[in-house]
């Protein structure tokens, strides 16, 4: 049988098939000015974090960065993928994760040893402040070419991935949040959720007798419990979605709305690396060739993808596809 040229096989390694069907639980509480989505990646959070050998600290990080990326994409309306990315001059200079419209979800961190050994060898816990240094977050809706991006960025200001979260939303979409994350081994593997609570403008659901001091009076009282949760209680999977919500909210009369699934997303495939490697010159080519052979790495599920040399053409070497 002829070899499938690089650029029509749509080959990927083998990821695990994992989704969680109630990954992400809608809630609000009626007839007051509070919504909310909570969080829960499950066994799929081991599966995507473990793909990479990293240290507990910068795991934990890139842990809280999937939880918090499902969490914001599935408060818009969209087709095409949402990614949460973190550039800056610490010991982690590049935390990126993304998740699709149908709940595909990926990310992985990148590390700089040297850095990152330092900076652990100070406190082998070191939170988000101190692995991404200065620098910025962007959040980007990517609905492919026929759509124009849209890209929020923000310094990076706070010493957690939830403060830099909520300055954010403060900064640049005017809107009272409070975002709680949460990732950690546990004996089943690490897990990772997220509690997202938003103020909702306006007067749309409610109560039409509730005036703004009453509302503002309502919004602290959601404030007062949520600051309630635990970490334990955010990744238990003993405890159910909807019954933590009432946990925490019940003296509210706290309302389920949709669930929403979470599903393993790494998109890489052999067909689209071909396609990337071809973009480069002939010698391009040349030099990233070592035995005779050029490989790439996906970034996100840490696979190596091996093509020989003398299957990719550059574009200086291309000759017309057949039709």
């Amino acid at each position: 049988m002829p070899q499938i040229p690089a650029f029509l096989d749509s080959q990927r390694p083998d990821v695990p098939d994992i989704v969680v069907p109630r990954g992400i639980t809608h809630f609000y509480l009626p007839r007051r000015p509070v919504r909310g989505r909570l969080i829960r990646l499950g066994p799929l959070a081991d599966a995507l974090l473990t793909r990479h050998a990293n240290p507990r600290a910068v795991t934990r990080l890139a842990g809280e960065a999937l939880a918090l990326a499902a969490g914001l994409a599935t408060a818009l309306k969209f087709r095409g993928s949402f990614s949460l990315q973190a550039k800056g001059d610490g010991p982690v200079p590049t935390l990126l994760a993304d998740c699709t419209d149908t709940g595909a979800l990926r990310g992985y961190a990148r590390a700089n040893p040297d850095k990152l050994a330092d900076t652990l060898a100070k406190d082998p816990d070191s939170d988000a402040g101190a692995l991404l240094g200065k620098g910025y977050l962007a959040f980007t809706v990517d609905q492919g070419a026929d759509h124009d991006r849209y890209q929020a960025i923000v310094t990076i200001e706070g010493d957690t991935l939830a403060d830099m979260a909520s300055h954010y939303f403060r900064t640049s979409e005017q809107l009272e949040c409070e975002v709680r994350l949460a990732a950690a081994p546990s004996p089943l593997g690490w897990r990772a959720g997220a509690l997202i609570l938003e103020k909702i403008a306006g007067a749309g659901g409610v109560d039409p007798a509730m005036d703004q001091t009453a509302q503002d009076e309502t919004w602290r009282t959601a404030l007062a419990l949520v600051s309630t949760l635990t970490g334990e209680e955010l990744l238990d999977d003993r405890l159910a979605p909807e019954h933590l919500l009432y946990r925490l909210f019940h003296t509210e009369g706290v309302a389920i709305g949709s669930f929403r699934a979470l599903s393993y997303g790494c998109r890489c495939s052999r067909a689209r690396l071909a396609g990337i490697l071809e973009s480069f010159s002939g010698d391009d080519l040349d030099h990233m060739a070592a035995d005779g052979d050029i490989t790439m790495t996906c970034e996100f599920c840490n696979f190596d993808f091996r093509f020989a040399r003398e299957d990719i053409h550059g574009k200086d070497q291309r000759s017309p596809r057949p039709k």
